[in-house]
């Protein structure tokens, strides 16, 4: 039983709807990454599949991954085990809708990346603020270009700023803005019956493989990258550590700039 995240069956069941439920932030911690990951892997063979929805259950789509977990014990595993969704969803290539409503920020924002689709109420605040914390999002830093180009993408990855609805749609992140919440499920439901049903799950496959085939080659190639400089050279350094560890003490960073 799956005790992080829901999932509903719609569209005489080609439509996926994965809602991350954790009963307030929607925190994608070590837990709600597995059940991810294991509904993932169960898709590999559902030939029947055209569309995989991701939500945040409550006001929120998620906070993000879990600071607990980016602390230089964990950091390794909690990595690893996020990056290998995005792998798996590359591998699928089931095309993909981010519905997001409030905080959508770190590594949920990363998530919602990801998707082919983000579309957005107006309560939505969008945001990789991992720098405040002393560390940097390796996909969002890989993603975030290929959507939005490299100088928003760097606005945002070297602020930490949080937008909102209104630039994110402006700045090309989100693809369709909705007045609230139940305006965005049907808002949503109206694209799927739209654009999505009428289609060949295959063929749908092939074109989200096709339309992502350089997206793909960078990810594929950049992460891994990534990934080892954040575990081996940016955790060995003081402040890196200083972020985490003030951010859960609920104090403010004592930077030694090394």
């Amino acid at each position: 039983m799956m005790k992080k995240i829901k999932v509903n069956y719609t569209h005489n069941n080609s439509v996926a709807e994965i809602l991350l439920d954790d009963g307030k932030g929607n925190v994608l911690d070590h837990l709600m990454m597995t059940e991810i990951q294991q509904l993932l892997d169960s898709y590999k063979d559902r030939n029947d599949l055209k569309l995989i929805t991701f939500q945040g259950a409550g006001k929120h789509f998620s906070f993000g991954a879990s600071v607990e977990e980016h602390r230089k014990e964990s950091a390794t595993a909690m990595l690893r085990g996020f990056h290998q969704l995005f792998y798996t969803l590359r591998d699928l290539s089931i095309p993909t809708v981010a519905k997001i409503s409030g905080q959508c920020l770190g590594g949920g924002l990363e998530l919602a990346l990801m998707c082919n689709q983000m579309f957005a109420d107006k309560t939505a605040k969008l945001g990789q603020p991992e720098v405040i914390l002393g560390v940097f999002p390796p996909p969002a830093s890989i993603l975030l270009p290929e959507k939005i180009g490299l100088s928003r993408a760097e606005d945002l990855l070297l602020t930490g700023r949080t937008i909102g609805a209104e630039e994110a749609k402006d700045f090309g992140l989100l693809n369709l803005v909705f007045e609230d919440k139940t305006s965005l499920d049907a808002g949503t439901s109206d694209w799927i019956n739209q654009h999505i049903l009428a289609k060949s799950a295959s063929s749908l496959r092939f074109a989200v493989k096709a339309s992502r085939v350089k997206f793909n080659h960078i990810l594929s190639n950049f992460l891994p990258q990534l990934e080892s400089m954040y575990v081996n050279q940016l955790m060995e350094t003081t402040d890196a550590n200083e972020g985490i560890n003030s951010f859960l003490d609920k104090r403010k960073p004592e930077w030694k700039n090394n």
